[in-house]
């Protein structure tokens, strides 16, 4: 494997923690609805755990109300009695064949909580990223180590790779100071 290479990937994989540190996100509820908040809820569906978006259409009412419209009239009563018990503290209603979903008003208290996990989930991000890091100098080590490549190109690889990482961990704190002004945002 070559260094650049070795650069290469290093920008896929931390490209792939950022995406995933931003579906994590898309998880944390703000005070506004978002169908992806219902993405971790499973319904039992014939006897297999599916996510509510597989069997019904999930979309938004309003900015405070999520429907979720089921394509069996069974599964509604499942899919009701799931959202009860996931714990995103929401409190589902039917009205015939649609469900809806009001996004209950944030207090003070769960917001400052909700933005401790947005810090928190942005911490393991840059963990995972700084161990990205580690790993991709420690494959530049070897390939020195094996006379594949030089110590001046170590050095640069280093210098380089510091660059990537630096960049990946600023967007990394780009994104939970922008989740966090969603959260305290009344």
């Amino acid at each position: 494997m070559s260094i650049s290479a070795i650069r290469s990937q290093l920008e896929q994989k931390m490209g792939m923690s950022i995406e995933n540190f931003k579906n994590s996100l898309t998880r944390i509820r703000t005070g506004r609805a978002n169908p992806a908040l219902l993405d971790t809820v499973q319904v039992d569906y014939y006897g297999s755990m599916l996510p509510i978006s597989q069997v019904a259409n999930v979309s938004l009412l309003d900015a405070r109300t999520i429907s979720i419209q089921p394509w069996e009239k069974v599964m509604a009563t499942k899919i009701e009695k799931a959202i009860r018990e996931s714990d995103l503290g929401l409190n589902p209603s039917s009205m015939g064949e649609l469900i809806r979903v009001p996004m209950p008003p944030m207090t003070e208290e769960r917001r400052k909580e909700l933005s401790k996990v947005v810090r928190s989930e942005g911490e393991n991000a840059k963990i995972a990223v700084r161990n990205l890091r580690r790993d991709a100098n420690e494959s530049v080590k070897k390939l020195v180590k094996d006379k594949e490549a030089s110590e001046d190109d170590q050095k640069r690889s280093e210098a380089d790779i510091q660059k990537i990482t630096d960049k990946h961990i600023a967007l990394i704190d780009q994104l939970v100071s922008s989740k966090e002004q969603d959260i305290m945002a009344v």
